[in-house]
């Protein structure tokens, strides 16, 4: 019989494994919000280096401490370092440094510093990110925008609304194949446009809890193809219905999750705002191009109850919203104004709803009011872009706003759609225009190029893609 350990000497050594466990990191490093001179840059703790789960279905977090190394040598010779910071359960074991003092148009390299203190600490993922060209900058520039990822849909093999099954199992293992198809492209950032997560899917599994709630980022966030690209690519996201508490919700009710707790979940797992940033607003403005300036409105956090009657006094984007939106539009000289909007503005989508600004129901008012004040102001380049509908496709306004919608970015979360006047559509005379829509339902992203044609003139191309990167449909639009 071998000999007995004492209990205490097995304690003792147990102790000193843990405190020496292992440091990962799961979820990738995430830059967000770069600018011409600032860029955020994230990373969550892990105990386990992932991609695969543990026997919970999470990844659990680790405490800990991080810092970031940043410079134009890849090999990091004579890098800038963030402070450290610490990795603690109230935030989820998240880390967010805000880096100032860039230049514009450069291109950084950068890594995770992590461990359990500063001296355990090892240099962990690296990554890249450019920061934005100033103003005046006209060489081209592309990026893509995904919407409505299904995490359940795609893992289950179950369609959402009558998309194609497509999902392998190496695709499970990896991610959704949209994400491939866009590295292979090389934008300069990409745009999440809401519904990251689903809260709410599946129906009998609905997460309501903050164990539940960040579960939900955790395995969305965890595959090869995500980790991969964020990695290389900045990113600006939106948040919409399905990641804010679940489908259509606004501010009322009792259900679980609240909106208070959506709110600060969101802020809490993005790198949207610095972490200290409490309380500033997540709608914002970048100028990306000379040619371009991107407005990321906010859907969820001000607006009326979705079921008051429709008029003057209901709003989506709450008053203080919409009037830095009417003015920041005025104020920009860019010849494409482009409001990226977690949910259509045009459509037509489907009558039933009252939870967008297309319902008849819903915020239509809103919208149309806003539309005329663009008229009436002379206000011209506008686009939206939107996420929420299933679906691609262009639209045009009767008063000659055109929408972009991206679609799901997979197959089994895409629908068929609406057209324009349909009886049960928020357009049943046919008035809006739509010169495209998808002939069948198939996930993917949008492909959009700023660049600068003959005699200086402003050039936007906008491809819609399915999730191998086929380009289903193009538009391309000059400045006049």
């Amino acid at each position: 019989m071998p000999p007995r350990i004492p209990t205490a000497i097995v304690f003792s050594l147990a102790c000193l494994a843990a405190g020496h466990a292992e440091v990962h990191t799961a979820q990738g490093i995430l830059s967000g919000e770069a600018t011409a001179t600032s860029v955020l840059l994230q990373t969550r703790l892990t105990a386990i280096p992932g991609p695969e789960l543990d026997r919970e279905g999470d990844v659990p977090g680790a405490e800990g401490v991080a810092c970031f190394e940043y410079g134009a040598d890849p090999a990091f010779a004579n890098a800038a370092r963030t402070p450290w910071l610490r990795a603690a359960p109230d935030r989820d074991f998240i880390v967010r440094a805000h880096v100032m003092g860039l230049k514009a148009g450069t291109l950084y390299h950068c890594r995770v510093i992590a461990g359990k203190d500063e001296a355990d600490a090892r240099p962990g993922r690296a990554g890249s990110f450019r920061t934005l060209p100033d103003a005046a900058g006209h060489a081209p520039l592309s990026f893509v925008m995904g919407s409505c990822m299904n995490y359940h849909s795609f893992m289950a093999g179950k369609a959402n609304g009558g998309g194609p099954v497509t999902a392998t199992e190496e695709d499970k293992r990896l991610g959704y194949p949209s994400f491939a198809a866009m590295s292979a492209l090389r934008p300069a950032f990409f745009i999440g446009t809401g519904d990251i997560v689903y809260y709410d899917h599946p129906a009998q599994a609905a997460a309501s809890t903050l164990p539940e709630l960040r579960r939900k980022w955790h395995e969305q966030f965890r595959f090869p193809r995500m980790t991969d690209f964020f990695a290389v690519t900045p990113a600006y996201w939106s948040k919409d219905d399905h990641d804010f508490r679940y489908n259509d919700a606004d501010l009322r009710g009792e259900r679980e999750p609240r909106a208070g707790t959506g709110i600060e979940i969101f802020r809490e797992q993005m790198p949207v705002l610095p972490a200290d940033a409490a309380a500033t607003p997540t709608y914002r403005t970048h100028r990306v191009h000379r040619h371009a300036q991107l407005w990321f409105v906010e859907g969820r956090d001000y607006r009326s109850p979705n079921k008051m009657p429709d008029g003057p006094d209901k709003t989506l984007w709450g008053a203080e919203q919409r009037v830095w939106l009417q003015r920041t539009l005025k104020e920009s000289d860019a010849p494409w104004k482009i409001i990226i909007t977690p949910t259509p503005m045009v459509g037509p989508d489907r009558n039933s709803k009252t939870d967008n600004h297309t319902n008849l129901a819903g915020f239509k008012h809103e919208a149309d009011s806003f539309f005329e004040w663009l008229r009436a102001e002379g206000v011209t380049g506008v686009l939206t872009f939107c996420g929420d509908r299933h679906w691609q496709y262009h639209s045009i306004h009767p008063l000659g706003v055109e929408e972009f919608s991206v679609g799901a970015l997979n197959d089994e979360n895409a629908i068929r759609g609406e057209r324009p006047g349909g009886p049960k559509t928020t357009d049943p005379e046919g008035k809006i225009k739509q010169p495209y829509i998808y002939s069948e339902p198939t996930g993917g992203f949008l492909h959009v190029t700023l660049s600068t044609g003959t005699q200086g003139r402003a050039k936007l191309g906008i491809e819609f893609r399915d999730d191998h990167g086929k380009v289903l449909h193009s538009v391309l639009k000059r400045a006049e």
